[in-house]
């Protein structure tokens, strides 16, 4: 095959991140995203919020990551944060599924997107930390103009939704404040319970 069919075979091939439905909904709607959408609307928040990082990020890099982080879920699904049903250790199966899925492409830009994949795993550079914290405010978002959302529906506690926004402040403070406010405005309403889970 050629650089370019295997470029138009994988490009089809993600079109069925768009048939993968997440728990959290649309802004004030009950219609539930879907994680092409996902993974939009959190570059453009990595574009529009750039300046609330904590570190200067390459933000390419960080939109490259939000582009791709969920591709795996095509073959791995999506594991809901706070479902207790399923494992979140799941790193194997969905890194599988990123050598298959990201194997389609020519091998340069397969190895790129792995490797920006399994950074944005790890958590450990600025980018991936400012990346991450798109992927955890976006869903607190969400529940806040939802009636809770996925709060609500799933009773969540306090320390549950306290401890997901804390994965917020490795990439931005700022981010991390707004978000520690949403949680207290959701308590406040009803929405979080207070005290820990069982």
């Amino acid at each position: 095959m050629s650089n370019l069919e295997k470029q138009l075979a994988f490009i089809k091939e993600i079109d069925k991140l768009k048939y993968i439905e997440r728990k959290t909904r649309l802004f004030n709607s009950p219609r539930h995203e879907n994680d092409a959408e996902h993974s939009w609307h959190l570059a453009m928040m990595a574009v529009v919020l750039t300046e609330h990082s904590n570190h200067d990020v390459d933000l390419l890099k960080v939109i490259k990551m939000l582009l791709i982080h969920d591709i795996v879920e095509i073959d791995a699904g999506d594991t809901f944060l706070y479902d207790n049903n399923k494992s979140h250790d799941n790193f194997d199966e969905e890194q599988e599924a990123a050598k298959r899925i990201f194997g389609m492409l020519p091998e340069a830009q397969g190895h790129e997107l792995i490797a920006l994949w399994e950074e944005f795993e790890a958590g450990e550079s600025k980018e991936a930390q400012f990346a991450k914290s798109m992927d955890r405010l976006e869903p607190m978002m969400q529940n806040a103009t939802n009636e809770g959302g996925t709060w609500s529906e799933y009773d969540l506690h306090i320390d549950q939704v306290g401890k997901n926004a804390l994965k917020i402040k490795p990439g931005s403070e700022t981010l991390y404040k707004y978000a520690k406010g949403l949680t207290e405005e959701g308590m406040e309403k009803g929405y979080i319970k207070n005290g820990k889970s069982d």
